[in-house]
């Protein structure tokens, strides 16, 4: 239709309806509702949580403000909401304020019709454009979102300062007929959120005298963090009594929903999607790492652990193995279990600690995260080594004999390491070194194919290590395992190696 209206008669013709942007949304999404189209698809476990609270909204025709902690797509679930918007609006063509031709609101467009009339030039307007987004910072004016006197505009048209024309709207008016965002919003100075009051409730706007009555047809959505609440700033009582609807979001509840997010929103090469294999064990551990960070007493919680902390995770584990491969050489690789040192800058950056973490330290809580993302998902696939197993009903428990041979081997003196540079046939070389340890596996887990046999043989033995059955040493150029018993005795030498040579052990507090 917009190819062939460019006139307001030509619209006038036509039976396009004008409505507000909020009758807009609640039609197109009892459309979407009545034909089973979810405009939602890319928010994942939400289906039955925050979505519905979105869709009840969206039908009141309420403002919204989302409310939650770091990383829980509060700002992709507003973007998202540009679905609900008709794909093209007619607007007065050079209007500043996306003026209805069917209802203009300001100077410009009001005069613009009473001189041309139905020769009025329209322009169409896309849905994508009609999305306007603010962070709130402590430098956020009046000007910028209302607007100011334009001295420049003044000068240029000949106007004195008592015409409104010399008036330079900001980005609030400039978003007539649009969803406008403020995230944040705790950040706001008070006396500027105290300028949004009329605008949510009575459509008056004040600048620097002029009092305009413009009914500006916005959908405001506001997002928050409770944390703000005490800490950075507040939301004034009066601005929130004129949000109708507050909605709570939440971090995913089950890892099968968190590793379709991270998959989705991960930014992988063709080149790593192609040829890096990742298996399910290692997705399931980064994902499980956010999990322990939740609710981990190192962790202010208060603060959140971010979505992003296991979608930075899991692109980093692509990028050291693809670095791997471009060091040795080799044209395929698998994701390794001793690859997930390489989450440890993504934990790092995305985690507030308390006092308790402060003084174990950042690298060590990180560290710590991933070794009880570890001993979580052993269980899942290995016999748990510190558990006996009774011979008849009454007798005392015997000693788990499971891991007997790995652990004599490395009690023998032996000991493997596993380098970030190791090329595949040295890393199955290294493996298979263990006595007993492929055996093992391949009696617990008789169809397994060899691209993950050789990922659930080292994963033994970091199961091992974190179940105080062998120890395990972080090199600098990657990870050593050796007998726990000999470690122990001649720890005060191998610490003094360690300061030596840039080596740490990685520890076995009780988990």
């Amino acid at each position: 239709m917009k190819e062939n209206i460019k006139t307001l008669g030509q619209l006038k013709a036509t039976d396009y309806v004008s409505r507000s942007v909020k009758e807009e949304m609640r039609h197109n999404l009892v459309n979407a509702l009545q034909n089973k189209i979810n405009l939602f698809e890319k928010i994942k476990g939400y289906e039955e949580t925050v979505i519905p609270q979105i869709q009840t909204a969206v039908l009141s025709k309420h403002n919204v403000i989302f409310l939650g902690l770091r990383g829980q797509a509060k700002t992709k679930m507003a973007r998202l909401m540009t679905n609900l918007l008709d794909e093209y609006i007619p607007i007065v063509a050079g209007s500043e304020i996306n003026d209805d031709p069917l209802k203009p609101i300001s100077r410009y467009a009001v005069d613009l019709i009473a001189e041309k009339g139905d020769d009025t030039p329209i322009d169409w307007m896309h849905r994508d454009m009609r999305y306007t987004e603010k962070l709130a910072t402590p430098d956020v004016s009046v000007s910028d979102l209302i607007g100011d006197l334009d001295p420049i505009k003044a000068a240029t048209m000949k106007l004195t300062y008592a015409d409104e024309r010399v008036i330079h709207f900001g980005l609030i008016p400039r978003s007539h007929r649009c969803i406008f965002v403020i995230n944040e919003l705790p950040d706001l100075q008070p006396r500027i959120q105290v300028a949004l009051f009329n605008i949510l409730q009575e459509g008056d706007i004040q600048i620097r005298g002029f009092k305009l009555r413009l009914p500006l047809d916005i959908e405001f959505v506001f997002t928050a963090n409770p944390e703000d609440y005490t800490n950075r700033g507040s939301i004034i009582t009066p601005l929130k009594d004129r949000i109708d609807s507050q909605i709570l979001t939440h971090y995913p509840k089950e890892i099968a929903i968190s590793r379709q997010i991270t998959e989705q929103e991960s930014k992988l090469s063709a080149f790593q999607k192609e040829n890096i294999f990742a298996p399910e064990l290692i997705k399931e551990l980064v994902e499980q790492i956010s999990f322990e960070a939740r609710k981990s007493d190192y962790i202010d919680q208060k603060s959140g652990v971010s979505a992003r902390l296991t979608i930075s995770a899991y692109e980093n584990l692509f990028s050291a193995a693809e670095r791997r491969m471009l060091i040795t050489g080799d044209a395929k690789s698998t994701l390794r279990i001793s690859d997930i040192m390489a989450v440890v800058p993504s934990v790092t950056g995305k985690i507030e600690l308390v006092y308790e973490g402060e003084l174990e330290g950042i690298s060590s809580v990180a560290l710590h995260l991933i070794g009880k993302a570890i001993r979580t998902n052993f269980e899942t696939l290995f016999p748990n080594p510190e558990k006996g197993r009774a011979i008849k009903k009454g007798q005392e428990k015997k000693k788990n004999t499971t891991y007997k041979e790995i652990i004599d081997w490395f009690n023998d003196g032996n000991h493997i390491d596993f380098l970030q540079t190791m090329s595949n046939d040295d890393y199955i070389k290294t493996l298979k070194s263990v006595r007993g340890l492929e055996d093992l596996v391949r009696n617990l887990h008789p169809t397994i194919e060899n691209e993950l046999l050789y990922v659930y043989m080292e994963f033994v033995l970091h199961g091992l290590a974190e179940y105080s059955q062998l120890s395990k040493h972080k090199l600098d150029k990657g990870i050593q395992f050796k007998d726990l018993l000999g470690s122990l005795l001649t720890n005060v030498d191998f610490s003094q190696d360690e300061e030596e040579n840039g080596n740490e052990d990685l520890g076995y507090r009780d988990n």
